[in-house]
């Protein structure tokens, strides 16, 4: 399996949940650090070169790829009237046409092998929105109905593709957060605390899992309920 992004916060937690698994599980960061027992495969998503170099380091090394969790993703947040085209086109380029570009080349060792399972990890932003997050709610919003297609698609094969949609986590993105913006998130969470990675990784784990098999094409909210309704 295939966990992009691996190397700290939420996909870090996934990768490390399917190593305790007993899983053969293989990372790939732009700069290292994946976890120990992880096949660490150097990878930048908006690189279609580079996605199947990856892959073929990690089918030599695995075989096909028969879980992806496309995670990796990056932000660039300011409001409307000051995002520069470049700030739109990064943040689009990573987080939805990178997860496209890996779910495509992924799917090729999955019609093969006549299963697959494919795990998008989108936000809670991208149902709810997001202030000075019009680049990062849409990135995040069309995995949505990527993956709702790639359900209809390759689902006569039994391959699955869902979305988990994470609200507030912490890591290292949270941690920059002043006091008072924790309290008033937290004020709008029904749960009144933000997640933990480890939510997440338990949410992925059982997507993944066979538990999961007649699921496909849905939206997995971790949020705390903050995005009840969208």
């Amino acid at each position: 399996m295939l966990v992009t992004g691996g190397n700290r916060g939420i996909g870090r937690a996934i990768a490390e949940a399917f190593l305790a698994n007993g899983d053969k599980v293989a990372v790939t960061t732009r700069s290292g650090g994946a976890p120990e027992g992880a096949l660490d495969v150097r990878c930048d998503i908006t690189d279609a070169a580079q996605v199947d170099a990856a892959f073929a380091q990690i089918e030599e090394a695995h075989g096909a790829v028969e879980v992806l969790v496309a995670n990796a993703g990056i932000t660039a947040d300011t409001l409307l009237l000051r995002m520069s085209d470049d700030d739109w086109s990064s943040v689009i380029d990573t987080n939805l046409t990178g997860s496209f570009r890996l779910a495509r080349r992924a799917s090729k060792g999955m019609l093969r092998l006549r299963r697959g399972r494919i795990v998008f990890i989108s936000s809670v932003v991208g149902l709810l929105g997001s202030a000075g997050q019009v680049n990062y709610a849409a990135s995040k919003s069309g995995l949505v109905g990527m993956a709702r297609s790639i359900a209809r698609e390759l689902g006569s094969r039994s391959i699955t593709a869902n979305v988990v949609a994470p609200g507030f986590i912490e890591t290292d993105m949270t941690g920059v957060l002043t006091d008072e913006q924790k309290a008033a998130i937290k004020a709008q969470v029904p749960l009144s605390r933000f997640g933990s990675v480890d939510d997440i990784a338990e949410t992925v784990l059982w997507l993944t899992g066979p538990g999961a098999a007649y699921v496909t094409g849905a939206v997995i909210p971790v949020d705390g309920g903050l995005g009840m309704g969208h």
